[in-house]
């Protein structure tokens, strides 16, 4: 836990200073994803549509979070990206899971997976 408790000594002031400019220009960074959202909507005609939409919400959530943190920051934002990594290796080759999986579907998944 020495180690841990280091990095998150060293990452003390970083983390103040995002917060800062998250809170200060917290609507231009909004402004540039819905501008880069839009231009990447139109670049792929579509076809991308809710997913492009999803992940700038997700992404305006994410600046939110910062520019207000709130209660106790135990590293919260650290699992988020950590769970869609443990469900991709899944379905790799070579995952060294042991079970056979069938292949990826051709087309990407259209939202979450089903919570059954």
């Amino acid at each position: 836990m020495g180690l841990l408790d280091n990095v998150r000594a060293r990452l003390g002031p970083a983390r103040d200073k995002v917060s800062d400019l998250a809170q200060r220009h917290g609507g231009s960074i909004e402004q540039g994803l819905d501008k880069a959202a839009k231009m990447v909507d139109e670049k792929t005609k579509g076809k991308y549509s809710d997913k492009i939409h999803a992940g700038t919400g997700k992404a305006k959530e994410a600046v939110d979070r910062l520019a207000h943190p709130g209660g106790a920051d135990t590293g919260a934002p650290a699992p988020g990206p950590a769970a869609p990594a443990q469900e991709s290796p899944g379905t790799a080759p070579g995952s060294g899971s042991g079970t056979d999986r069938t292949p990826p579907p051709q087309t990407p998944p259209q939202g979450p997976p089903p919570a059954s």
